[in-house]
């Protein structure tokens, strides 16, 4: 069956309710974005060409600050130029692709953050089978993969989408997700099968954040009998912890604002609960992990003292 709509452009309304603070909104918004590329830009080159950081936790770390790139990236560039133009629109295809973007940006978060308990969970219960299972060749596999499967379980969900007929061109949001499009289906019983899959996906990533949750609770146990298991999981468990919770909370509290489409709250609060796993999880995490990573952080000491050197000689006067 081909694709029946005859929609080719959607329009977003999710900002007409700001126009008196756009200015603001797209300082704040370039801002954010910005922070964003440096911090992340920064780690992932560091972990690159430091040769002793290519282990596995880096290598996770290393695809998890990619992945925020990706994900921002689907949304920042749009979203700016929108504030700056009077008319919000995206085309069909630009829409699915956003939809496919979000989508696959926050799964691929919750699969990374499973390989990274995961890891965690070798290393620190069973150490003497860690690098043997765990090997540099491995794990750069685990990392695409927990990037390709989720792309392809949400591109499966988009595909349905793109063949169900709607009936509104009409966006209450800043950008695109596969739920506010089938919402705009002409006939509901169209979206039957949307719906199953997308149940089906939710269950999957329901099994990532309880397979997480165990490992660290396990992790959490097993470490109370030792001082040195104990320093271990302060070190490495606790920032990813703190990735975790900041993740479940920011997708689950916009996950339920989406779902129940409640008019009682300003569009200005929905809109932020909306963008809020764009905001604070990209600039959190980085930032969690450098200054808590000893390896890392020293890393990020050298590079800023090496920077003020140069800057020193490069400006300093020959007597």
């Amino acid at each position: 069956m081909a694709n029946v709509s005859v929609i080719t452009v959607f329009v977003l309304s999710g900002l007409n309710e700001t126009v008196n603070h756009r200015s603001i909104i797209f300082f704040l918004s370039l801002l954010c974005y910005c922070t964003i590329l440096v911090v992340n830009v920064s780690l992932i080159m560091i972990i690159i060409l430091d040769n002793s950081l290519h282990e596995p936790m880096y290598i996770l770390l290393c695809a998890f600050f990619m992945n925020g790139l990706y994900g921002t990236t689907g949304f920042y560039p749009k979203f700016l130029w929108d504030l700056l133009s009077p008319v919000h629109v995206i085309s069909y295809s630009g829409c699915l692709v956003q939809a496919l973007v979000m989508y696959s940006f926050a799964c691929s978060d919750l699969s990374i953050l499973a390989l990274m308990a995961y890891d965690r969970y070798l290393a620190i219960c069973r150490p003497l089978e860690y690098h043997s299972v765990m090997s540099k060749h491995r794990v750069t596999k685990l990392a695409f993969f927990s990037w390709l499967m989720p792309f392809c379980i949400v591109a499966t969900n988009i595909y349905l989408t793109s063949r169900v007929k709607l009936c509104s061109s009409y966006i209450g949001m800043l950008f695109c997700v596969n739920w506010s499009i089938v919402q705009l289906a002409c006939f509901p019983e169209e979206t039957t099968i949307n719906g199953i899959i997308a149940n089906i996906t939710i269950i999957i990533y329901v099994l990532h954040g309880l397979f997480i949750v165990w490992s660290y609770l396990y992790l959490i146990k097993t470490c109370t009998s030792s001082l040195e298991n104990r320093a271990k999981f302060m070190q490495t468990c606790v920032p990813h912890l703190i990735s975790l919770f900041t993740f479940l909370f920011t997708v689950l509290f916009d996950g339920m604002m989406m779902r129940l489409s409640s008019k009682d709250f300003p569009q200005m609060l929905i809109n932020f609960i909306a963008i809020e796993f764009l905001i604070i999880p990209p600039i959190m995490n980085p930032l969690i992990y450098g200054f808590k990573l000893t390896k890392i952080q020293n890393k990020i000491v050298g590079v800023v003292y090496y920077t003020y050197i140069l800057y020193v000689l490069h400006n300093s006067q020959p007597l």
